[in-house]
């Protein structure tokens, strides 16, 4: 398998689960958690594969994606880009590396949801199901970007 089938296969799998009903027994918000926090751990894998991808040519002894998408991380274009978006509070880029720090933590990614229906939802918060799953298809799309300037090389 090359690198792009392999991320293209990570994020495919990552979306899968995270579009698995949880289900609405007592186990539920638990089996949600765990298929919200899996989806996005396929989603580092998957960052991590295109880290591979689009840096192949520079032949780099480093793949880390904290150490690539650091300020002091390689100079190379496709690097720069993702630093970029890793700085824009909106970008996927940002979303996804705050979201793993927490996945990495005693805190974890997912919340444990509890609904108390004497409260009013909230607009525009969407869930972090949707989120994830938002995130992921803005990454499909810069992907594309980020492979074309990668061919160039």
């Amino acid at each position: 398998m090359t690198a792009r089938s392999r991320t293209n296969q990570l994020l495919y799998q990552a979306e899968l689960l995270a579009n698995l009903p949880g289900g609405d027994d007592e186990h539920a918000p638990s089996r949600q958690m765990a298929l919200e926090e899996g989806a996005l751990a396929l989603f580092e894998l998957a960052l991590s594969s295109l880290l591979r991808e689009v840096t192949e040519h520079a032949r780099l002894p480093e793949h880390r994606w904290q150490v690539l998408l650091s300020q002091d991380g390689p100079a190379l274009a496709e690097l720069q880009r993702l630093r970029d978006l890793a700085s824009q509070p909106e970008s996927w880029v940002s979303w996804l590396v705050t979201q793993l720090e927490r996945l990495h933590s005693d805190k974890g990614a997912a919340q444990r949801v509890t609904v108390n229906p004497a409260l009013i939802a909230l607009g525009g918060q969407a869930d972090f199901r949707q989120q994830l799953l938002d995130n992921i298809q803005a990454a499909k799309r810069e992907i594309s970007a980020l492979r074309e300037t990668s061919l160039e090389w």
